[in-house]
């Protein structure tokens, strides 16, 4: 019973991984420059960080063999975004950057019948706080 968890988390990571890999290959090909990837601060990890322009981007992949239960971007939580939201300060803060920051989500289909890529740019925005 285990082994089977094992076995369908190892798919879900495969499945990540290559997610990425035509997330970067769909930027690079856009004619963004890809800055880092899988970068953490602390438990809070950026997926694709990247330069489009002069926008700083914040990039969270989402992949899913099908889109049965839900599109892949509709897990991409309040509590993701602010996570997204507190790695992209460290970030901005460590490496000095002083560009329009952007958040988007890249969701992917991707199975042996298809590959679908859904872009969505300024997906999200960081609340201001109030008070």
């Amino acid at each position: 019973m285990i082994y089977k968890g094992a076995k369908k988390m190892s798919e879900a990571n495969q499945l990540g991984k290559q997610g990425e890999e035509i997330a970067t290959t769909y930027l690079l090909r856009q004619g963004y420059i890809i800055l880092d990837t899988n970068w953490r601060a602390g438990r809070n990890e950026i997926d694709l960080i990247a330069r489009d322009k002069d926008f700083l981007v914040i990039i969270e992949v989402k992949s899913r063999s099908s889109d049965k239960f839900a599109e892949p971007e509709e897990s991409v939580t309040r509590d993701k975004q602010n996570a997204l939201i507190r790695a992209a300060n460290a970030y901005i803060y460590r490496k000095n950057i002083n560009l329009e920051t952007r958040f988007d989500i890249i969701s992917i289909i991707h199975n042996k019948n298809e590959t679908r890529i859904n872009h969505l740019k300024d997906a999200f925005y960081p609340r201001l706080r109030s008070g």
